[in-house]
């Protein structure tokens, strides 16, 4: 009779915390996926329909908006596209190599004065560029960068260091030390160990801060916003401002162009979503 009430005690117990992880599981499901269902429903109505009916199915879509927003030379949609993809794969590529070369050395290699050098790359973490963004700016004027894309390219690159190489220089330490003893016997200098080797062992890790890196230039707003002048090097975060503030008054058109804007974020997540929790999950498990 004991052992019975203590399982049902037991089980009452278990279903309570699967109700309540479930349930928190939920809400979050809904507060992240229902402000996209009501922009994805926005774009394909009607202004009048919009305002009367903001959460209902579209019935019949209309793809009026989304046509319009692709077509119209003066909604910009396609130079901002490119103005976008140009900044976010020359970032990651800076990333990538900046953060892969400094976690090596920091990870694999001896030298004087080497922890008090990385601590000084993870204060970076300390500093956001909503901080430093003023600063930063008047850098950018004495390089003569500003109303330039590679001013917004050397501000993102620059701020994605700190975390990055503090995510490759824990997988880089995890390689065995016998490993590199033996690419070492064979021959291998530091860099060929580096290419050849410890390069492909950490792609998960790699592909991990591609991604992040890629996600984060996309959104970016503030650093285009202080940066860029001239309207035809606008990014799509930046284009997105200007066309609410310019066409507020037709909300289903706004809707349709932050869609858009946001699709080729949420389609790549989509694809490199088990990219980014392997690669952030090996580091964790292996650093």
């Amino acid at each position: 009779m004991k052992k019975t009430t203590s399982r049902r005690s037991w089980n009452a117990r278990k279903f309570s915390q699967r109700f309540f992880q479930y349930a928190v599981l939920v809400a979050v499901v809904v507060v992240v996926f229902v402000p996209i269902v009501i922009l994805v429903f926005g774009a394909l109505k009607t202004r009048g329909e919009l305002m009367s009916s903001p959460y209902t199915l579209p019935a019949p879509p209309r793809w009026e908006n989304i046509i319009s927003v692709l077509t119209t030379p003066t909604y910009s949609f396609w130079p901002m596209l490119r103005n976008s993809l140009m900044v976010m794969i020359a970032t990651t590529s800076g990333v990538l190599v900046l953060c892969s070369l400094a976690a090596f050395v920091f990870a694999r290699m001896e030298f004087r004065l080497k922890g008090i050098t990385f601590q000084l790359f993870t204060l970076g973490l300390m500093f956001p560029i909503n901080i430093a963004i003023l600063p930063v700016y008047f850098v950018l004027r004495q390089m003569n960068l500003i109303d330039s894309l590679w001013g917004v390219i050397v501000v993102q690159t620059a701020f994605q260091l700190s975390g990055n190489i503090l995510i490759l220089r824990g997988f880089f330490a995890a390689i065995p030390t016998e490993l590199q003893d033996a690419a070492y016997i064979d021959g291998c200098n530091a860099f060929d160990f580096f290419w050849r080797i410890l390069l492909p062992l950490a792609k998960p890790a790699l592909a991990a801060v591609a991604a992040l890196t890629m996600i984060m230039s996309w959104n970016d707003l503030l650093v285009p916003l202080v940066v860029i002048n001239s309207d035809k090097l606008w990014p799509l975060p930046l284009g997105v401002m200007q066309f609410q503030g310019q066409y507020g008054q037709d909300l289903a058109l706004v809707s349709a162009f932050v869609l858009l804007s946001a699709l080729p974020t949420i389609i790549f997540y989509l694809f490199a979503e088990r990219q980014i929790v392997s690669g952030l999950t090996a580091g964790a498990v292996k650093g």
